[in-house]
């Protein structure tokens, strides 16, 4: 089987590419910024101006500022291939942490309480009624970039004022105290393989391992588990970091990531984070190699009005290639001979018979 890895070429790319050599049969390495996606009538994808080739498995990364161009990649990608990691509309969904939120809320899955207001002077108004400290983020940016904090409404009303004047949008959400840590939970499938608790650093308030946090290795609990693996699904990911934090009100999901480096875990993980992203991707492939197959095989079946388990009988003369028979189209459709697998050839005079090496 052939896969692929489309990404901005980072450290944790490589990493995973590395590992998931040793289950494909090739694994190519394509950067995203060298991917054009063509719609309309000659709808494509090309790779440096040649159309992108044919694999079992993609794995789609890239940061926010790329989102329209990986959802538009995926959605031609979907239906052509045998897997992805990811819905397309996973893509614009976790690179905005607004759609995040409300993505969270359709699912009732719990997180901090999150104001959204149409005005600078709304939000002001808001701004009397809260509990201080808050939190401010801009709807876009990772790593902990883009998110401010306010201890008064003074400060608050300041950033606003400054947010105001770069005509940039804000979420407000309400600050919850958890000594300046938090749990990234990296959730493959349908469990969390590796987890840890980011410490902030001295004087900050932000514990993304980019702005100067610390990660400890944490041993999580089954509600906390479940969360992070629930919140994958609910966002249509099956590679997914999920940020929480532990409130004394039970676990809250402050945000998640679609294209999460792996360095940071991995020096704090017994797990090779790789190995099992590599091992998930090939099985889940491979899964759905054999399910298209099958279908394919049904659907062949449904068009010729046959039973797939039963015998049929094809009266037709036979062509000969020098010494060799071509079978007919219709045999070998219902058969479903290929170049790949062996086969026995039982002969006598009059009668040929061919079966599949088991």
């Amino acid at each position: 089987m052939k896969a692929a890895i489309i990404s901005l070429g980072s450290k944790s790319s490589v990493m995973t590419a590395e590992a998931m050599q040793k289950y494909f049969d090739s694994v190519d390495m394509i950067q995203l910024k060298q991917i054009e996606v063509c719609l309309g009538k000659d709808a494509s994808i090309l790779y440096e101006g040649k159309e992108l080739g044919n694999y079992d498995c993609i794995y789609v990364k890239g940061s926010y500022r790329y989102a329209n161009l990986l959802c538009s990649l995926a959605s031609m990608l979907e239906g052509k291939i045998a897997y992805m990691p990811f819905f397309a509309n996973a893509f614009t969904t976790v690179h905005n942490k607004l759609l995040t939120h409300l993505v969270l809320q359709q699912h009732k899955i719990p997180m901090p309480r999150t104001y959204i207001t149409s005005t600078i002077a709304a939000a002001k108004d808001l701004l009397k009624r809260v509990n201080y400290p808050v939190v401010m983020k801009f709807p876009e940016g990772t790593q902990g970039k883009g998110v401010m904090f306010a201890d008064s409404y003074g400060s608050a009303s300041s950033l606003l004022d400054a947010l105001g004047v770069l005509n940039q949008p804000f979420i407000i959400q309400e600050y919850v105290e958890t000594g300046g840590a938090d749990i990234r939970a990296f959730v493959v499938g349908d469990k969390v393989i590796a987890a840890m608790r980011r410490k902030a650093h001295t004087h900050e308030k932000r514990a993304n391992i980019h702005a100067g946090g610390v990660g400890q290795s944490v041993q999580l609990g089954r509600e906390v588990m479940k969360l992070a693996v629930t919140t994958a699904r609910a966002l249509g990911a099956d590679i997914c970091g999920v940020d929480i934090l532990e409130s004394p009100l039970g676990p809250l999901v402050i945000e998640a990531n679609i294209s999460p480096g792996l360095q940071g875990l991995s020096k704090v993980s017994t797990v090779d984070i790789p190995d099992e992203i590599a091992k998930f991707l090939f099985f889940k492939t491979q899964e759905k190699v054999e399910e298209r197959k099958k279908l394919g095989a049904v659907q062949v079946m449904k068009e010729l009005d046959m039973d797939p388990e039963a015998t049929q009988d094809i009266v037709s003369t036979l062509q000969f290639r020098g010494e060799k028979i071509v079978l007919p189209e219709i045999a070998n459709r219902i058969a479903r001979f290929t170049e790949t697998k062996e086969y026995v050839i039982t002969a006598k005079k009059g009668q040929l018979e061919i079966k599949e090496m088991k």
